[in-house]
């Protein structure tokens, strides 16, 4: 039991490092929250003239080292390259639930929407886009006496 509390902690402690180490944005920031499916996002874009790769952070992590893929690299920049502040902005997002597409295109909601916490000039660029869309579809439940939320069990004659 002491040993399992230690590792935790120390776990804890190389989490902090991590963070401390990967984001050194501070002042003011603009936060929206991003859904889609069962994932949650929230977003925090902050304004930075020199921003790179290790200034976009996805739970502690390196935006590119968390979603591996190029499709949801784009995912990831389609509202900042809408906005034209693709290289001008820093962001750092926690997201939890649902899995990789479902969270990053909650957290391209949530940097849209923070985008335009931030210019109020940016609204019509990224809607025209549809980013400031909420896509609502969520998994229908399963039913009792289905096999699945509509398939029925199989009928046999005997």
């Amino acid at each position: 039991m002491a040993k399992e509390a230690q590792a935790t902690s120390k776990a804890k402690q190389r989490i902090k490092r991590v963070n401390t180490d990967l984001f050194n944005v501070t002042g003011t920031y603009y936060s929206a929250v991003g859904r889609r499916k069962s994932a949650v996002a929230q977003v925090r874009v902050y304004k930075k003239d020199d921003a790179t790769d290790a200034d976009l952070v996805v739970n502690d992590r390196v935006m590119k080292e968390y979603f591996p893929t190029s499709n949801e690299h784009d995912i990831f920049f389609e509202p900042l390259r809408a906005s034209g502040l693709e290289g001008s902005v820093a962001i750092s997002v926690l997201v939890r639930g649902g899995g990789l597409s479902g969270q990053v295109q909650a957290v391209r909601l949530g940097i849209a929407r923070a985008l335009v916490k931030m210019d109020e000039g940016l609204r019509p660029a990224l809607k025209t886009e549809g980013h400031l869309t909420r896509d609502a579809r969520v998994v229908e439940r399963k039913k009792p006496g289905l096999r699945k939320a509509r398939r029925s069990p199989q009928w046999s004659k005997r």
